[in-house]
């Protein structure tokens, strides 16, 4: 899944919202910063793993954040399952 992807696609951005949504099943993939401290990373890949769900980790916090339209970088975030 490319950055483009996740733009055009419904999602939540930040460390909790992502959480939430792997945990709700509502996660069709998730972006993790490949600049993100491990101990924030570590539970969340797990949490992927768990639930089997994709987790790429080749974009920066900025790329990320960009993505996601917010002027700040952001760690984390998840592409929402269609429904």
């Amino acid at each position: 899944m490319t950055l483009e992807e996740l733009k055009d696609s419904d999602f939540v951005v930040g460390m909790k919202e992502t959480e939430r949504a792997i945990e709700k099943r509502e996660a069709s993939a998730v972006f993790i910063a490949s600049d993100c401290d491990e101990r924030i990373s570590a539970p969340l890949l797990s949490a992927c793993q768990a639930s089997d769900i994709p987790a790429i980790q080749e974009f920066t916090k900025k790329e990320i954040g960009r993505a996601c339209g917010i002027k700040v970088k952001a760690a984390a975030a998840a592409v929402l399952r269609k429904r």
